[in-house]
């Protein structure tokens, strides 16, 4: 069947055709006719699976190009039912030829509809060709679609400039071809004012970021919540493969000047939220930036809190790095009377318990610790617990001793002096609480 034709069941007039323009783009107001809603699913079959040959048989020269198909979105939603039952449906989402070659990277596909006259801004679904484009990361038909006249400042029905829907690292070419065709680095969406720095920052993409930063993005540049990208970053929550983008991320936002000290609403800090994801490469390159380690959130908490509250069940990002170094650059240590709490709520993290046991003198190790640990765990680390709770029946070591006594006269300027003392490095490593799964 031809698709000039205008009758039968597969092709109906595009109903609320009005309200699918979206911002600025569609057919009104260009002398664009009502595109037509097609259901045959000859068509659809082509477009979603690539068929080059069976796309140009069907859009002729003489066959419309910009038409409506309703499709089924990835999301779910509840829907009630005629007979008064809810069922859990896939939402119903309008898409069009253009939008389905786009977004599954059928490139030549895409330039024989942009050969016959579609058009390249039309979004009946709320998004274009090149947002949904974007988002797939197909960066043959982003480039296409680019050259073809297609807006890169075009804002999608939830806010959203193509820019912003790099999302992915394999986007990474979509927003350079964005940007060389002058899309604004420093656009922010609607509803949580983000800048494209905030979306690559919180997602951990390293060479987002530096490509933002070489077109000028703005650094402190704030979003609905208050967070800089610096903030947005850090407050992202991810597995410990992840860790290594994220320090890159937040070294080359520092680098460039990036303030660690800024607060988001509820005044959390970089290294309130890189504390509460428990990172330590971020950690310490935070505190070496001079990040205020004693610094209260809005809920009264320090970074030393956020990392005690997470401990236990962060065990691959290894918390007890993040507890060191925080002691190291003078974090207030735990009230004494509250250690058998914070050893009921670490006490999976051994090393956590020994950071912060060896910030003390003596501590005051009482029956009560032994029942506080899982007799498994003490299965799993017998010498270390063993060594602890020993510690109600014998002082400390001499040298132990001798360690608090310089960390207590160099409190506040530890690491600065460190270098000059002319210790050795085993001694140096003692001082600054060097792991060893044992306490003396």
């Amino acid at each position: 069947m031809s698709l000039g034709a205008r009758g039968g069941a597969c092709w109906e007039p595009a109903k609320r055709a009005g309200s699918w323009q979206g911002r600025g783009t569609g057919w009104r107001g260009r002398g664009r006719k009502e595109p037509l809603q097609c259901q045959d699913m000859v068509v659809q079959n082509a477009l979603y699976t690539g068929d080059l040959e069976q796309v140009q048989r069907h859009f002729s020269e003489r066959a419309e190009v910009d038409l409506i198909i309703l499709a089924k979105s990835h999301d779910l939603r509840w829907t009630s039912q005629k007979w008064g039952l809810w069922a859990l449906t896939y939402k119903q989402e309008l898409t069009t030829p253009l939008h389905i070659t786009a977004s599954r990277g059928y490139v030549d596909c895409l330039r024989h509809l942009l050969l016959r006259g579609a058009e390249v801004d039309l979004a009946p679904g709320g998004q274009t060709a090149l947002h949904v484009a974007c988002t797939a990361a197909m960066t043959d038909c982003v480039r296409l679609l680019l050259s073809s006249g297609a807006d890169p400042e075009a804002i999608s029905e939830d806010g959203f400039k193509p820019l912003h829907l790099c999302q992915s690292a394999g986007s990474f070419a979509c927003a350079q071809l964005l940007l060389r065709h002058a899309a604004s680095v420093n656009s922010i969406s609607e509803e949580e004012e983000d800048t494209p720095l905030h979306m690559a920052a919180r997602l951990g993409l390293v060479e987002h970021v530096r490509l933002y930063l070489s077109y000028g993005a703005s650094l402190e540049a704030r979003n609905t919540e208050g967070q800089t990208p610096l903030n947005a970053a850090c407050a992202q929550s991810h597995p410990p493969h992840a860790m290594e983008d994220y320090y890159q991320v937040c070294q080359q936002l520092v680098n460039v000047g990036a303030h660690v000290n800024t607060s988001d609403r509820d005044r959390q800090r970089p290294l309130h939220q890189a504390c509460k994801n428990t990172n330590p490469g971020v950690v310490e390159l935070l505190l070496a930036q001079g990040a205020n380690v004693n610094i209260m959130s809005y809920s009264g908490n320090t970074a030393m809190h956020n990392i005690l509250q997470v401990a236990s069940y962060k065990l691959d990002h290894q918390p007890e790095q993040v507890v060191r170094d925080l002691l190291n650059h003078g974090a207030v240590r735990v009230w004494p009377g509250a250690l058998l709490k914070v050893l009921r709520h670490c006490c999976a993290s051994p090393r956590t318990i020994e950071a912060l046991v060896n910030s003390y003198e003596r501590v005051r190790v009482t029956e009560e610790w032994e029942e506080a640990v899982p007799a498994e765990l003490v299965q799993k680390h017998p010498r270390f617990f063993q060594s602890l709770f020993s510690l109600g029946q014998s002082p400390r070591s001499l040298q132990h001793l001798a360690r608090c006594a310089l960390r207590r006269c160099l409190e506040g300027r530890l690491l600065q002096a460190l270098p000059e003392l002319g210790l050795p490095l085993s001694l140096q490593q003692f001082l600054l609480l060097h792991f060893e799964d044992v306490l003396y």
